[in-house]
């Protein structure tokens, strides 16, 4: 029998098993990243933008098409991460300004008009829109739409024939992207759009797929148990309560889980750990917070971080228990004068405690724990707007696939002004920062932080996570690389060496500084050895060697 419209019930249901096969595929997914490295993360990004959305989604008690459009839009657009999941969220946005309007159903035309919008919505979006890459892929979706949603009413064969095209043009993203081509993938963000719909069309045809019973649901079962059991315990041993979630690079065992349960119970209690695939979920009541996060970031990249300071807590609820107490604390807070909002402040992104102190030292008043192993999301820009209380707020992403969740954020703020610097590395955020100058206007000083980082020339060491052929590179699964701003620059087995031949590829004439931050696997002293031979080699410039204790990169090696 044909089915020729859908009413808001099943667009729902379509939605949160599109979400489904997303994250079920997200792993396969990460694969197809064109650079070998340990944290591709096209997969993770968008999987997570999209299950913020599915969790408005599902909660829905009305289920109208506005209600449904709100709940995509503003979920998808709130948890956006990394270049894809903005994508993404565009595309869900641009979508849904044409459902929102609908009272009873949609038919194909209306879901052709709805595609093309969330085409012309993402393209819209990026300031320079590539071919070969998601993009393309939607207006190759949105194009077949529109050709034969006149003469194809019956929704089913209107959606297998769209989805027929998408994969061919995604079957010949590698023609448009010779960097694709090379490396023997297509493009993963495009494969990811797929996944969605794929997982929608199954939806549509009765496919049953269990959203319920999550893992943040079975996380919550967990943590109520432990809350209960230690909520009259007046001591407390561990102070500081620690959540994190671990996206696994590969697969995660039960003897991966005991091992990590073990860990935790020797540096505090309260341990729970909840894995789902490669997504793990993570509670622990510890007094060294920092080592809990060094031990997961050996198993992958982190998200949803969160650390409480329980001690803090306790005592407040003493306080509360008592009316009086309860009174008198609420006087001495109106009593503390509140700081008087600044002029100018400062977000950056950053990961390791040696990059996190010097972007303190250089006076940024708030810092977004993540970069290539944990892409933030808008949510998370808001959340650290909302806590700098200034008139304009320069935003550091300092990571290319972060940039365009931070100039999201600008548009959902109101009362501060927001200006993103497009820093893709750390190095050219610090670089910005230094060249702030405060009798500038903002404008003036965004122009010319934005100039001075074009000085900078970054790379970064670490290892191959597949065998692949880039850049005219082999590479092999473990090999070590040095991957600069716009390509591998070096490759081979001993990260010294690599460094060496990696700051030789970056010199210039003009080059005048070398700065060496070395991650949390390099001790000084190794560090302090390259650092004697770049300084040899390099007599004419001065060389800078600190402790950035970011994860995964062996080293980040700056020359301006």
């Amino acid at each position: 029998m044909s089915v020729t419209t859908i009413d808001a019930k099943m667009l729902q249901k379509m939605f949160l098993a599109g979400a489904k096969n997303l994250e079920a595929k997200k792993e396969w997914i990460n694969e197809l990243n064109v650079f070998p490295v340990p944290d591709g993360d096209t997969g993770t990004n968008m999987t997570l933008t999209i299950m913020a959305a599915a969790k408005e989604v599902d909660a829905l008690e009305t289920v109208t098409f506005e209600t449904l459009a709100k709940a995509i839009s503003s979920g998808s657009l709130r948890g956006a991460r990394g270049n894809s999941g903005v994508i993404l969220s565009q595309l869900f946005r641009g979508f849904t300004k044409v459902i929102k309007t609908q009272e009873e159903e949609l038919d194909a035309v209306l879901l052709s008009e709805a595609l093309t919008r969330a085409t012309e919505t993402a393209y819209k979006a990026v300031m320079k829109p590539k071919e070969g890459t998601i993009l393309t892929v939607a207006k190759g979706i949105s194009d077949k739409a529109a050709e034969i949603a006149d003469t194809t009413p019956d929704l089913a064969e209107f959606m297998a024939q769209v989805l027929a095209n998408g994969d061919e043009v995604l079957a010949r993203t590698p023609e448009m992207l010779p960097v694709l081509k090379q490396a023997g993938v297509v493009d993963s963000g495009g494969q990811g759009l797929m996944q969605v719909l794929k997982g929608m069309m199954d939806g549509f045809l009765g496919k049953e797929l269990d959203f319920s019973g999550t893992l943040e649901e079975k996380q919550q079962e967990k943590e109520s148990e432990v809350r209960i059991q230690n909520s009259e315990e007046a001591e407390i041993t561990f102070g500081y309560c620690t959540e994190f979630i671990i996206l696994a690079d590969r697969e995660f065992t039960l003897e991966d889980e005991q091992k990590l349960k073990e860990f935790f119970s020797s540096i505090g209690d309260c341990v729970v750990v909840v894995s789902d695939d490669e997504v793990v979920k993570v509670h622990v009541h510890t007094n060294h917070p920092g080592q809990a996060i060094e031990k997961a970031l050996t198993y992958g990249a982190l998200s949803k971080m969160k650390i409480d300071n329980m001690r803090e807590e306790h005592q407040e609820k003493l306080i509360k228990d008592a009316e009086t107490k309860a009174k008198e604390q609420k006087k001495k807070s109106a009593a503390v004068k509140k700081e008087p909002r600044k002029p100018v402040g400062f977000i950056a992104v950053s990961v390791g405690e040696g990059l996190d102190e010097i972007f303190k030292e250089l006076g940024v008043d708030y810092l977004i724990s993540g970069g290539q192993t944990m892409n933030p999301s808008t949510e998370d820009m808001l959340e650290a707007i909302a806590k700098v209380n200034a008139d304009t707020i320069f935003i550091l992403p300092n990571n290319s696939n972060i940039i365009l969740a931070a100039q999201q954020a600008t548009y959902l703020v109101e009362d501060k002004k927001i200006l993103v610097v497009p820093s893709k590395t750390v190095p050219q955020g610090i670089t910005a920062v230094i060249h702030y100058m405060a009798d500038r206007t903002p404008e003036e000083n965004l122009k010319s932080m934005t100039e001075e980082m074009k000085r900078v020339k970054t790379g970064q060491i670490t290892y191959a996570v597949r065998n692949t052929i880039i850049d005219e590179k082999e590479i092999k699964e473990n090999d070590i690389m040095g991957i600069g701003d716009h390509a591998i620059l070096s490759v081979g087995q001993d990260v010294e060496k690599v460094a060496l031949e990696m700051t030789s590829a970056m010199m210039g004439r003009d080059a005048e500084l070398i700065s060496i931050y070395y991650g949390a696997e390099i001790t000084e002293e190794v560090a302090g050895e390259l650092a004697k031979k770049i300084e040899a080699a390099y007599p004419q410039c001065d060389i800078e060697l600190q402790s950035g204790g970011q994860p995964i990169y062996y080293y980040i090696i700056s020359v301006e």
